[in-house]
């Protein structure tokens, strides 16, 4: 049912709009977004909306995993910082096509369930830490690409200070995403 569900959302949602990159599909098309959901609601999860995941938060529609996925120009070297945990759907996402993910959540309680959860689905390749991702993960920089799933006021400097030279970040700042 969620596989014949998952691949008509990567060809209407995703390719049939402005989706490209075959890496992004092909990563889009293999996470199953329904085990990152309420079990309540995994009828709902190749619906392109947000969905509540616990904590006041939601997990991203599947279109802007794609779309901000896609705007960090990937490579399977790459090691990427994720800003944002959530429940951890973006993070399978870039560690289906990049060799290391570190990812930072604020709530301690996502955090934890995503670290479960991805450790649960046979990812190796990921490493979250409960933390204020505006601080990043200094000890592990420079970063590929540093990808933030939720909104700034401004860029902050401390996540620029760990890109490596020629490094992608991809972040929305009010209403628009700014790739620096």
């Amino acid at each position: 049912m969620y596989k014949s569900s998952r691949e008509k959302m990567v060809l209407l949602q995703l390719k049939g709009r402005f989706i490209h990159d075959s890496k992004v599909l092909e990563a889009m098309s293999m996470v199953p977004r329904e085990l990152f959901i309420p079990e309540a609601q995994r009828e709902l999860a190749y619906e392109d909306y947000p969905l509540p995941i616990g904590f006041g938060q939601t997990i991203s529609q599947p279109c802007m995993v794609a779309f901000i996925t896609e705007l960090a120009q990937l490579k399977p070297t790459d090691k990427v910082l994720e800003i944002g945990t959530g429940c951890g759907y973006q993070t399978a996402i870039l560690a289906e096509i990049c060799m290391e993910v570190y990812s930072i959540e604020i709530i301690e309680e996502l955090a934890n369930k995503a670290k479960i959860r991805l450790k649960n689905m046979g990812y190796k390749n990921t490493h979250i830490r409960n933390s204020d991702g505006i601080k990043g993960w200094k000890d592990m920089a420079p970063f590929d690409a540093i990808v933030v799933t939720a909104a700034a006021e401004k860029i902050p400097q401390s996540l620029i200070s760990q890109l490596r030279i020629g490094g992608k970040l991809i972040i929305p700042v009010g209403i628009l995403f700014v790739c620096v």
